[in-house]
């Protein structure tokens, strides 16, 4: 593959991982907060100081909540708001998801939220790895206008539905751009690149960092794990390695 011909996208959630995935060479970011729980909407100032690193294409994941994809009418206008603070912002896209309760893609949902993020490109988020049929998701999302649609092939990880993966972009032809993600990294991304047809991919590319804290209360929990002095940021040189991968094929 040559460089113009995929595209890499890096889940990052905070600033200084959207800076290690410029430098890594990403072509953009999905910035989202909250990765315990699949990501959330990040706050107004991350996005606005993401939007300060020049060259990097911003795509904002917009989700009120964890846990499912079937929203009220609430979390809805909660959604289209946020979509327009990223609009007001400049940024370059949005990624969003809404099921119905039945599993199928909640299309009037959806057209709620495709009519706020006009002019932005949308990415179908992994709801569509609930999706109680994928084939029929696949069509009416291309009916809704999306771009792209981020799915592990309704596996764990990209690697253990990389069957499912290239029989969506086989149908897709064209229409959409199936994106792998999760599980992503430089050890498989040749293979999964290979074996789908997939042209863009996702992944966070993380690594621990630890805390410049001296004092530290170690008795005290923050949050659902009890290491307050360790986090996770992008990997400038894992995002590096992942391209190099790909370049090789």
């Amino acid at each position: 593959m040559n460089r113009t011909s995929f595209k890499v996208e890096i889940c990052a959630n905070s600033y200084q991982s959207c800076v290690a995935a410029r430098l890594g060479g990403a072509d953009r970011v999905e910035l989202c907060a909250s990765m315990p729980e699949g990501g959330t909407t990040p706050s107004y100032g991350t996005i606005c100081k993401v939007r300060e690193i020049e060259g990097l294409r911003l795509h904002v994941l917009v989700r009120p909540r964890g846990s499912d994809f079937h929203y009220t009418s609430e979390e809805v206008d909660i959604m289209t708001k946020d979509i327009g603070m990223c609009r007001s912002l400049g940024v370059d896209g949005v990624v969003v998801g809404a099921l119905r309760k039945d599993g199928q893609v909640d299309m009037e949902t959806m057209k709620q939220l495709m009519e706020a993020a006009e002019g932005m490109s949308v990415t179908f988020h992994r709801a569509f790895d609930h999706c109680c049929d994928p084939f029929r998701a696949l069509e009416d999302i291309i009916a809704l206008g999306c771009d792209r649609i981020l799915t592990s092939g309704q596996q764990p990880t990209a690697m253990l539905g990389v069957d499912l993966l290239r029989q969506l972009v086989e149908a897709a032809s064209g229409r959409i751009r199936i994106m792998p993600g999760c599980g992503v990294n430089a050890g498989n991304i040749a293979q999964i690149a290979q074996t789908t047809g997939a042209k863009e991919f996702h992944f966070s590319a993380r690594h621990q960092v630890e805390s410049l804290m001296e004092f530290r209360n170690e008795k005290v929990c923050m949050g659902a794990t009890c290491d307050e002095f360790v986090r996770e940021e992008t990997d400038s040189r894992q995002v590096e390695a992942a391209i190099a991968a790909l370049l090789s094929l």
